[in-house]
Formats: C-alpha cells, structure tokens, sequence
C-alpha cells in the first residue's frame, strides 16, 4: 500500500509534528471525506506501508525530524515551487526560501526521490507567460541535478476558482504552445526531465514527457523497489497516477492558495486547524462515541516478498 500525506491538505508544512507522532505510535486515522462517522485506521509500520508519498509547498518543519520515517520506508517527495508571490499563494515562502529548503530535503533523500512542481501554470495580468518563462529559467538553473523531474500543468478553470480569482485570464491554445516551448527549450538546455500531468495535448515535439506524476514506474525507480505490474483507471481523466491512502483531510491547509482545489473556504480551514491536535490519531479532531472504525486493507503492491531490490538510502 502507497500511504499518501499531501493530496488534501499540506501535512509538512503545518502539522508535521503529528505525522511524527503517527509514525512513532504505529497508527493513523483517517475520516470518511463524504461520511464523517466512518473513520479508517492504518497501520503504520513497514511491513504494511510499502512507500510514504509527500507533497509539500514548504518542508521546512519536518525536515528535523524527517529521518525517522525515511529510515525506515521508501519515499516519493512533490516539491511545488512557482512563479508566484503571496498575492495567489499567502501562505507559502519565497522562491529563495523555497528553493533553499529543497536543497536541504535532497541532503537527506537524495534527488533521485524529488519531483520538483510547477503547477498549476495560470495567467494573470501580473503573471503573464513572459514572467512564467523567466520564473521557470531561473528556477530550472537552481533545481536541476537536484531533483528527479519537473511536472507541470495548466490551471483548471472549475466555477470556485473564477470567483476567487476574477483577475484570471484564459489560456489559449496559443499561449499554451509558448509556454510548452519554452519550458521544453529550458529544461533540454538544463538537462531537466519534464513531463506533464493529466493533459490531454502533447508536446513530446518539444521533449515534454506525458506520464502520471506518481506511477509505480517512478516510484519504484526512485526507491530500487519492484513493484507488480498493475492496471488501474487513474485518479481522473487523463491521469496515469497510481492510487494511493490519503491520510489528510479536506479544508485544512491554511496556505490560503487562491487556486487551491481542496479548501472551499478558507475561513473553513482556519478554524479547522485551530482544532488540531498534534497528540491526536485523527488530523482534526479526537474520535467520539458515534464513530465506527474499520482496519483498513494494506496489500502489498510489491512483485515480491521483500519487493526491496535496495532502498539505497
């Protein structure tokens, strides 16, 4: 079982001393999104996890103690970094601080198990395609050599965030193609592999890669790890990731993120990170009277026993 810690909420940023406490304690539990009573528990440990997924906008609190669960289990790590500044995503640090922790996260993984995210690429008045290949310049010469892959992406325009960005512009096919263009012309200069992520257009004409972000190819090439040969649907259209347990929770990351698909208020978020509690096995919340609790299936995904060829950490 792949256990996930960053699709719903960013865990290393702003509850990082929990995902410890759950490692050290051996179990993790996890509310149904859509039936909150029904509450999953995981068992933490590495005979039932065979690898811990992160993505992350900010590693910075969990990199102390990062080595206890590293140690011990292979690991995949999303870094975002773009083009923007606190106007779209308030709570996150600057490229320089962002680029400097990420150097300290290959210091104890290795580049070889850190995919670097630019993503989601949107337009604005204040960050038009021109800015974006400048960003991306800069920070494919600081990033590459030091991470596995860039992924990239183009926004999707759902009805929430148009409302909360109304300064967006479209993207049209043709800033599209510059945008491909130039970011393929950048990373074949830096000798960066990039790919994108649940697109439907290819760009392989400009060296851009069309893969899942998390396939167990990846996963497994990073970690030495041989994992079985398994179809599966994706986790949307156009999207060639492998599933995997998400521990977080929905309407909890306080980056404020104007894009960001898993707050539908901010506000909600907030409040929900003030009921944290870093001692409790749930993210929000403790566990009550009326909750019924289920162990959950942790198949192994490897193709054998061990599935360790060698963690090489």
């Amino acid at each position: 079982m792949i256990l996930n810690t960053g699709a719903r909420t960013d865990i290393p940023q702003y509850y990082a001393q929990w995902l410890l406490n759950r490692f050290a304690e051996g179990y993790v539990m996890v509310r149904n999104p859509l039936f909150p009573h029904k509450v999953t528990r995981y068992a933490l440990n590495p005979k039932q996890i065979d690898l811990v997924m992160f993505c992350s906008k900010n590693y910075a609190p969990l990199l102390a103690g990062l080595p206890s669960i590293t140690e011990h289990y292979p690991t995949y790590f999303h870094y975002t970094i773009t083009a923007y500044g606190r106007d779209i995503e308030p709570g996150v640090p600057s490229i320089e601080e962002s680029v400097e922790t990420l150097l300290r996260l290959e210091r104890i993984v290795g580049a070889r198990r850190i995919a670097w995210r630019y993503d989601p690429v949107l337009v604005t008045p204040a960050y038009s395609v021109e800015r974006h290949l400048e960003t991306f310049e800069y920070l494919s010469g600081r990033l590459a050599g030091h991470v596995d892959r860039c992924i990239f992406s183009f926004v999707e325009r759902y009805k929430k965030l148009e409302t909360n960005m109304p300064e967006l512009q479209e993207v049209s096919d043709a800033d599209k193609e510059r945008l491909a263009r130039g970011i393929g012309e950048i990373a074949h200069r830096r000798g960066l592999w990039v790919q994108t992520c649940a697109t439907k257009e290819s760009w392989s004409h400009y060296g851009i890669h069309r893969s899942g972000c998390t396939t167990l190819d990846i996963l497994g090439q990073a970690n030495h790890l041989a994992f079985r040969k398994l179809k599966h649907p994706g986790l949307r259209e156009g999207c060639g990731c492998y599933p995997s347990r998400d521990i977080g929770a929905y309407e909890t990351c306080p980056n404020g993120c104007r894009y960001c698909y898993a707050n539908k208020s901010h506000a909600a978020a907030a409040r929900n990170y003030a009921a944290h509690d870093p001692a409790s096995p749930l993210l929000i919340g403790t566990i009550g009277p009326d909750d019924e609790i289920t162990d959950a299936d942790q198949r192994s995904l490897f193709a054998t026993s061990s599935g360790q060829l060698s963690l090489g950490i």
